[in-house]
């Protein structure tokens, strides 16, 4: 099988892969109390495509990373956030787990992850989500409080207080009954939460997967914190959103994904700023980069954006590896090279200036 054949199978794959996996650690791990230390190994990548150019698009690669683990939890990571250096991170995945640690960098290229620590999430009784029918976590956002999810399937937000989620309680935000118009595979890819009037009381923006009313949208819903309308982002090339995050400099980058059989996996980011999104607006973007499965992408599903020392705007980007054998889990960054002519865009005080806490 050709390797553009093979990823062209894998997301089949990998929804039948995750069934037969023995999940004993799996198990143990969710029962335990307190977080378990986690070991990943991370093999660099080289080259983000063929040949010697790191420029695509509107971006320059720094670097990246295939990562693996033992821990039968690992993978499926769909949503991550970072601290304000990108050196602490935490990411969720679709089988209802945080998993923490820290990103070992040498100028902006990343070079392994280091003390990981996993826990299943937990409602506030302490029964963990995934048996509840809600481990499809998709997306998650740093919040004044703490941390919010959005969790497909159940079509719903869940908020977790406090600077650790992984020992936090987590409850339903109310509001999520929006969502319920979403399509089963169509939810809350993408959340956002941006500050309303006070960092503590912050509105939170969703975009879903794909829109259930038309092929040429992507829905968007702000909450402040109730309901308060909804808007679009134009749709093309048929790609759906994966995840979306805030820029310093007050643009919001939205990560799309594509996949067709006859020519698999594609990525494309797209930006535009913060203060286009309001109730019916249609918001079209800059399309950052665009690129098919001849570079090292997979099914990238999170976006987490910091700054770096010199003042870029660094993006990093990991996979949903569908705990298929025939995915991989990667971790990819790029810097933002700005026209001369681009203008920053006023960005709000996110008030989010609470650090993650240390497993």
């Amino acid at each position: 099988m050709t390797r553009r054949a093979g990823r062209a199978l894998l997301p089949l794959l990998g929804i039948l892969a995750f069934a037969g996996l023995a999940g004993a650690d799996m198990a143990a791990a969710a029962d335990a109390r307190a977080p378990v230390p986690v070991s990943v190994t991370a093999r660099p990548i080289a080259r983000f495509a063929p040949g010697t150019a790191t420029r695509y698009g509107n971006l320059d690669f720094r670097g990246g990373l295939v990562l693996t683990s033992s821990f039968r939890a690992f993978g499926g990571l769909s949503g991550l956030a970072l601290d304000a250096k990108g050196e602490r991170f935490l990411a969720v995945s679709d089988k209802g787990w945080w998993f923490s640690g820290r990103i070992e960098a040498e100028d902006d290229r990343p070079l392994a992850l280091d003390k990981v620590v996993a826990a299943p999430m937990r409602d506030r009784d302490g029964r963990t989500l995934a048996t509840q029918g809600r481990g499809d976590v998709e997306a998650l956002t740093r919040t004044a409080d703490g941390y919010a999810v959005g969790i497909e399937r159940a079509q719903e937000i869940w908020s977790f207080a406090g600077p650790d989620p992984l020992t936090a309680r987590g409850r339903r935000l109310p509001g999520s009954e929006a969502l319920q118009a979403l399509a089963s595979n169509q939810g809350p890819e993408a959340l956002l939460a941006i500050p309303l009037g006070t960092p503590a009381r912050p509105s939170l923006v969703v975009i879903g997967e794909r829109s259930p009313a038309s092929d040429d949208v992507l829905p968007g819903y702000i909450f402040a914190p109730e309901p308060a309308g909804t808007f679009t982002l134009t749709r093309s090339s048929e790609f759906n959103a994966t995840d979306m995050a805030l820029a310093p400099d007050g643009y919001v980058y939205l990560l799309e994904r594509r996949f067709v059989w006859y020519s698999g996996v594609a990525l494309r980011i797209r930006r535009f700023p913060l203060a286009e999104i309001r109730p019916g607006a249609t918001i079209a973007g800059e399309v950052m980069i665009e690129i098919g499965n001849n570079a090292e992408i997979d099914n990238m599903e999170a976006l987490a954006i910091h700054r770096n020392a010199a003042g870029e705007t660094i993006l990093t980007l990991m996979s949903d590896d569908n705990f298929s054998t025939l995915q991989r889990t990667l971790l990819l960054r790029f810097a933002v090279i700005e026209d001369q002519r681009a203008a920053a865009v006023a960005a709000p005080d996110q008030g989010f200036s609470q650090p993650m806490k240390a497993p």
